[in-house]
């Protein structure tokens, strides 16, 4: 069984994150693997050891000098680990996804992975679009924000949490599937897997992408945490203020 497995860095929500001149100021901030993609790795590292002769492959889309993502991958069982370096910043969904599709395609050639694992969303943006454009772009199927995998004899028996219940899907491979919190427990790694995970070779697939993207963020402000209060003598004096000055009335 072949396994491939997106990844991507986020902040750590334990470093300081600031602003300067309406821009995010990275300088003291410690960026880690995404949390909700530490789950789709631990799905398919117990998939792995599960079925013999199964290859777990992980792919990350950023800069040359963004490296360590991959080795902590490694040292958590993955098999091998391509980074698709992009010389451009890529932070738009659609180009994460468009980055992603031509990696795997040019890796895996005629026949791809018979599953593609991601996390649910990435914790900074949070837009949880990447797996599902994955999916349309690579033309199969796709299941999000699953919390429970069965594997079965000829598909992929899965469930997912929706408003007022649960979901329960038969899939098959191949298959794009993002993983939510509670589809297992990521292991931690060992001080030996991390050390054999730094001997490994890192694959690097140059890519480029010349189109805008669709969505850009252009600013950032600070939360005003300070509130105006004010008492008022009577109902009255209330009505009077909200519709004056909040208009809303």
């Amino acid at each position: 069984m072949n396994i491939a497995v997106c990844v991507c860095q986020v902040p750590d929500t334990a470093s300081v994150i600031g602003y300067n001149d309406g821009a995010i100021d990275y300088s003291r901030v410690h960026e880690v693997m995404n949390p909700y993609d530490e789950y789709a790795l631990e799905e398919a590292v117990r998939l792995k050891e599960q079925f013999d002769d199964s290859l777990v492959t992980v792919f990350f889309v950023a800069p040359e000098s963004s490296k360590e993502v991959l080795r902590k991958a490694l040292a958590k069982g993955a098999d091998k680990a391509v980074l698709v370096s992009c010389s451009a910043v890529v932070s738009d969904p659609y180009q994460i996804a468009h980055l992603l599709s031509q990696a795997l395609t040019d890796w895996y050639q005629a026949v791809l992975p018979d599953i593609v694992f991601c996390g649910k969303q990435s914790t900074d943006i949070q837009s949880a679009q990447v797996p599902a454009m994955l999916a349309e772009m690579l033309g199969i199927a796709s299941v999000n924000s699953i919390s429970v995998l069965n594997v079965e004899e000829s598909f992929l028996s899965v469930e997912r949490q929706i408003e007022g219940g649960t979901e329960y899907i038969d899939v098959q491979c191949p298959v794009v599937l993002s993983a939510d919190k509670g589809l297992n427990t990521p292991r931690n790694t060992s001080v030996r897997a991390v050390m054999d995970a730094r001997k490994k070779t890192i694959d690097i697939v140059p890519a480029s992408y010349h189109h805008e993207p669709f969505v850009l963020m252009t600013d950032v402000v600070p939360l005003e945490r300070k509130k105006q209060c004010c008492m008022v003598s009577s109902e009255n004096e209330l009505i009077q203020i909200l519709s004056r000055d909040h208009n809303v009335f």
